[in-house]
């Protein structure tokens, strides 16, 4: 069996390891071909190109980027046809990913399109899965409540639930030897900084959050600020951060990471998928985010929900507090980010939504990667039979 990859950013990268890895449990001997990252390479996959170059979001930042985009689109495609595998599995990166697969769905139709991370046609822009549902047979989605929209547009759906109710924690004695490593007291508060996985959101969200961070270092001088980053942003963070007037701890390794989280009090997030992974190591936190005026105007007028946090989403509540826009404004921050500091109410409220996120999302059955790894071959099961065909033994 063959299968073709792409994955454009980190949380791509991390879906499509745990999916290989699933793949490889149900059906060995399973090829992988295609566009990933470090993860995913840790599988077996040589990724044709590095994955970093599709990591861009927002109407106005991708236009700089559009030729060298679309020939990557068209080089992607290219690849598949030439390949001729069993599926092509696109993640998340709905720009670049559904451009290839409609050019595919194009020049070699009989290959099985799946996609992973269905649109959030519940937020903004439901006619997408329409659109999508032409080049799509098949969609992998994170949360339980998304089945019925992809469905809906004629596209089958499984719910394989979120793999941050998997990924490794670190325990409380890695959070305090993380404390201790970089001399951090039992009693010192510390803040996660993550003003995001995209070189656009650092540069725009970064001096901001800074700025939140400093406003609340005057009320808490003893605060301490880790900025934990990732590959393709890691060297932009660690020149950006030198700058600061007290430049923060940055760490990068996966371990440190985890133990960063762990260490922490509070966090101040980009929006996205690190709120669920503040949410899977019970940090309370406060989102903020802001885009280009051109594409905040557009996002905005389309907008469907009254809040994009995730946890807020998922739990049903509105316990995360967020600055989202025009409202993404240092000052405004830092007084809720103290607030939270000191309001116990608050923190527990936060983490009651924390919990039921968690529940939601799976945290405790199989994991996501073994689900959605059994979904894909079901799928291809499904449309083998429906053409008179079988595939290889298992």
């Amino acid at each position: 069996m063959k299968l073709f990859l792409v994955a454009g950013e980190p949380s791509g990268d991390a879906l499509g390891a745990a999916l290989m890895a699933g793949l490889k449990a149900l059906a060995p001997g399973v090829e992988f071909h295609g566009i990933g990252g470090p993860l995913m390479e840790a599988q077996g996959l040589v990724s044709r190109f590095p994955m970093e170059e599709l990591s861009v979001m927002g109407l106005m930042e991708i236009l700089p980027r559009y030729r060298h985009l679309k020939r990557r689109i068209a080089e992607t495609a290219d690849a598949v046809a030439a390949l001729a595998p069993d599926a092509l599995i696109t993640i998340d990166s709905p720009d670049f990913s559904l451009r290839v697969a409609r050019l595919v769905r194009a020049a070699a139709p009989g290959v099985t399109t799946v996609h992973y991370v269905a649109p959030t046609v519940w937020a903004w822009r439901p006619g997408r899965a329409a659109k999508m549902a032409e080049v799509i047979d098949h969609v992998l989605a994170l949360f339980p409540f998304e089945p019925p929209y992809m469905e809906a547009a004629g596209m089958t759906c499984d719910f394989v639930g979120h793999p941050v109710v998997t990924e490794p924690r670190a325990t409380q004695a890695e959070a305090a030897a993380f404390r201790e490593t970089h001399m951090i007291g039992p009693d010192q508060p510390v803040v996660l900084c993550l003003p995001g996985s995209r070189r656009s959101e650092v540069a725009r969200l970064a001096p901001r959050f800074n700025e939140a961070l400093l406003r609340l270092r005057d009320r808490e001088p003893g605060l301490r600020v880790v900025l934990p980053t990732v590959r393709g942003v890691s060297e932009m963070v660690r020149a950006m951060a030198a700058r600061w007037p007290h430049p923060p701890l940055v760490v990068e390794a996966p371990e440190d990471k985890r133990a960063a989280f762990a260490a922490a009090d509070l966090a101040l997030a980009a929006s996205g998928t690190v709120s669920l992974e503040l949410a899977a190591s019970r940090t309370p936190m406060v989102v903020a985010y802001d885009m280009h005026p051109l594409t905040r105007f557009i996002v905005g007028r389309m907008l469907k929900v009254d809040t994009v946090t995730l946890v807020n989403l998922v739990s049903q509540t509105r316990a995360i507090p967020e600055f989202l826009g025009t409202e993404c404004r240092p000052g405004k921050i830092a007084r809720t980010l103290a607030e939270l500091m000191e309001n116990e109410a608050a923190r527990a409220e936060q983490l009651a939504a924390m919990e039921l996120t968690m529940q939601r999302l799976g945290e405790g059955g199989e994991a996501p990667g073994l689900r959605a790894a059994r979904s894909v071959l079901q799928a291809l099961e499904r449309r083998a039979r429906g053409r008179g065909q079988s595939l290889p033994k298992r």
